[in-house]
């Protein structure tokens, strides 16, 4: 049953792109109940208790093992990486338990039954009746309401990339150090996840810094001083593109400096939608 539902999961993710949840299960359960299934075949040898607990310990235990394992191939810790190898795992383990099953007499297998037996509906008093009819509602709602949010898609996340990146295109390298009048140069890059076309503005100041001791707490603190606006410039992005530039300036007095990017969106130029900076210390 579980190398079935193994590759069920697998089909779901791989194929359907859905079964979130039953991979949960199938992670926390699966690989340790298999494993300890291979190891522990009879049924004499430890109770269900036991065999249920050890498996779900079992499946903590192994599972980062295999993911830590990956770390260390050309494939990496990636989902379908991880989903694969442990689908493989379980059925490796499954075809080692089916062996160690095999190998034991009928009445030693492991085994588990369940009998039900159910009154008649007429023998319930009327009460039993509405609590029972009241239980199975319950039952049938939670598990509607628990297949809806499963099986419906979330709404994207609407958002904005705004960085600022060194000269040679990625976070290093900053001009952080500059002698006076000496050129700095970054790459500014802005990606529209907005699920819309968005006009942005894109405002750069120049902002001195100094570290003065506050008496009353006892700790240095930084303040502001001779805020000046460098440049100012809009751009309109579609959904899904991306805007990179090169900015380069200059700083002509020495002292510690703070080269703010503030980013506007659509016209609202009253409240910053996000803002990046980068200190620069001129000597």
């Amino acid at each position: 049953m579980c190398v079935s539902y193994s590759i069920l999961v697998s089909v779901g993710l791989f194929v359907l792109g859905v079964g979130d949840i039953f991979a949960l299960a199938f992670v926390l359960f699966v690989p340790g109940y298999l494993l300890v299934a291979a190891m522990f075949p009879s049924k004499r040898e430890i109770d269900w208790t036991e065999r249920i607990a050890l498996d779900i310990g079992v499946s903590l235990a192994v599972v980062p093992f295999l993911g830590l394992a990956l770390n260390f191939t050309s494939l990496g810790i990636r989902f379908t990486a991880i989903i694969g190898t442990i689908v493989l795992f379980t059925l490796m383990l499954g075809a080692a338990a089916w062996w160690r099953r095999m190998q034991l007499s009928a009445e030693e297998r492991l085994s588990a039954a369940i009998n039900i037996t159910l009154p008649r509906w007429g023998e319930n008093s009327l009460v039993d009746r509405i609590l029972t009819a009241s239980l199975l509602v319950s039952i049938v709602v939670a598990a509607g309401t628990v297949v809806y949010f499963v099986s419906t898609p979330r709404p994207p996340e609407r958002f904005t990339e705004f960085y600022i990146l060194g000269p040679g295109g990625n976070a290093s390298g900053y001009p952080t150090n500059l002698a006076v009048n000496e050129t700095g140069s970054v790459i500014m890059g802005i990606a529209n996840h907005e699920a819309a076309r968005v006009n942005y503005t894109v405002r750069i100041d120049l902002v001195g810094v100094q570290i003065v001791y506050n008496a009353t707490s006892g700790y240095n603190e930084t303040a502001e001083f001779n805020r000046t606006t460098w440049s100012t410039f809009n751009l309109t992005l579609a959904d899904g593109l991306n805007w990179t530039q090169s900015y380069t300036f200059r700083i002509s007095d020495t002292g510690l400096w703070n080269v703010k990017f503030f980013l506007f969106k659509d016209g609202d130029l009253s409240s910053t939608y996000r803002e990046l900076h980068l200190f620069v210390r001129v000597a």
